[in-house]
């Protein structure tokens, strides 16, 4: 049978147009059922009506902090159809993290659960800003039609970490959400008889991208909610999946899964982002999902998805992130600006119509990440340094910052050395991601002060931080290691918490 692949229409729509299957197909797999396309508009159009009717202005900000239900997944349609911004917060922060991007983003409505919703304190919630029950938000009645908005116009801000401060706001267009649909559904392959499940956070833009991906191709999507690698697996069976998106410490624990040859077969592909992935952990999916075929690919939230590594390649080039998805303009320069020479290392710089719009209200840190491109387009300079083969494979070579990935989490070493220290229990601390084959990085301190203030540091830190920033190891020192400038020696101290941790 031939599967019709997604054209690639350069000409970008509203997100809220993305439901493109016939009515009469699935849209969306869940718990309480399954919805078709029809009814999938249908909940999208009354949750929009329902927004409208709150009097909010148009750009003004939505958040929804919920785990994968029904409203978690239709509101990015929703309030862009309301002609709203959409914030979907991470499920698993706590409330410093949640009080952060409220008050960063300004948001008018929090959507959530009132037990999430308990856990925050007074002053958490900004002022003018409604606390809703999910259960009140309506999945049928009266309902908007189609928006016609400016397909250049503000969408969705998703908080992703940077390597100093706090979450910063990504500011994500129409376009930018409707190509990248667009351009992963195409390379993906993916058809109208795809089922899609979704395991990643939809505060991510992997996340978020398999909903929209997965309806533009016309397929049904599967959220789920990840508890352990046997709930994966039975999910799979259950919803009839044929694709699986992952991070590699979540596909460590899969192939450690118990999986029926029958369920393994029947996924078509999986995708990886967020790491790369090890010659171990490919020789592994090959076995485990002897149908499948394996998508390594490379990203960043300032330009959705940069790279991908053609499936045919995989094999021969295991350390290679591949060439620029569809819609992607991608090169790698000097720090002059100027294109690097095939083998000269340099950073890897995304152009085009993917590219973000910048920081939420936050120039100085725009600046420094997105720059002007020849043709006044901007560019966004990823941090990372990667080299051009002479086969015209990219491969990646190091990031230039601290940023710490943790099972598939970037974490901002600065907001854990701040919750460290806020207690009182360490002087100072230093964060320092430490190979972890689990997790992909785990997250070492480095304090100064007594050790008898951690076991009640570990116990307020389980309070303040969500589960993947808890440090797994602290090292005290009477005092941290310092440079000539009398500033801590972050490099000096991180190589003493590894020297330590491997000996």
């Amino acid at each position: 049978m031939t599967r019709a692949m997604v054209s690639l229409d350069p000409v970008p729509q509203p997100i809220d147009h993305v439901l493109r299957g016939a009515a009469g197909a699935i849209a969306l797999i869940d718990r309480g059922g399954m919805l078709t396309v029809a009814q999938a508009e249908a909940a999208v159009g009354a949750i929009a009506a329902w927004l409208a009717a709150r009097g909010l202005a148009p750009g003004e900000r939505v958040a929804t902090w919920l785990p994968k239900t029904r409203v978690a997944c239709l509101m990015p349609l929703a309030a862009a159809r309301a002609g709203l911004v959409h914030v979907p917060v991470n499920p698993l922060l706590r409330r410093a993290q949640v009080a952060h991007i409220l008050g960063d983003s300004g948001a008018r409505l929090l959507v959530s659960q009132p037990a999430r919703v308990a856990t925050l304190a007074d002053g958490d919630v900004p002022e003018g800003c409604a606390v809703i029950d999910e259960a009140a938000v309506p999945l049928a009645g009266d309902g908007l039609g189609r928006s016609s908005a400016d397909p250049d116009g503000l969408a969705a801000i998703l908080y992703t970490s940077g390597s100093t401060g706090r979450p910063k706001g990504v500011m994500l267009s129409h376009a930018n959400l409707w190509l990248g649909a667009i351009s992963v559904a195409h390379y993906l392959k993916l058809a109208a008889d795809d089922h899609v499940l979704g395991v990643l956070p939809l505060s991510f833009d992997y996340g978020q991208n398999q909903l929209l991906s997965t309806w533009a191709a016309g397929a049904a999507v599967a959220p789920l909610d990840y508890l352990t690698a046997r709930d994966v697996v039975k999910a799979v069976e259950r919803t009839g999946a044929t694709t699986l998106a992952g991070v590699p410490p979540l596909w460590v624990q899969l192939l450690e899964a118990t999986w029926p040859d029958a369920v393994a077969g029947q996924l078509r592909r999986v995708t990886n982002s967020g790491g790369a992935l090890t010659m171990r952990l490919v020789r592994g999916l090959r076995d485990r999902f002897p149908n499948a075929d394996v998508y390594p690919m490379y990203g960043l939230t300032e330009a959705f998805r940069s790279t991908y590594l053609d499936p045919a390649l995989v094999d021969a080039h295991p350390d290679a992130i591949g060439r620029a998805i569809p819609f992607a303009e991608v090169s790698v320069r000097r720090e002059d600006g100027t294109i690097a020479a095939v083998g000269e290392p340099g950073e890897l710089v995304h152009a085009g119509p993917l590219v973000a719009k910048g920081y939420w209200q936050d120039a100085e840190r725009t600046a420094q990440r997105f720059r002007a491109e020849p043709d006044g387009s901007l560019g966004v300079w990823s941090g990372d340094t990667v080299v051009q083969g002479e086969d015209g494979l990219l491969r990646f070579v190091g990031r230039d910052d601290e940023m710490i990935k943790s099972a598939g989490n970037r974490i901002s070493p600065q907001e854990i050395e701040e919750a460290v220290i806020a207690g009182g229990e360490a002087r100072e601390a230093v964060a320092v991601g430490i190979a972890d084959e689990r997790l992909g990085q785990g997250i070492a301190v480095a304090l100064a002060g007594d050790a008898a203030g951690e076991e009640g540091l570990r116990a307020r830190l389980r309070g303040e931080l969500p589960s993947f920033m808890q440090p797994q190891r602290y090292v005290w020192f009477d005092e941290l290691p310092r440079n000539a400038n009398g500033k801590l020696d972050r490099a000096a101290i991180a190589a003493r918490l590894r020297e330590g941790l491997t000996s």
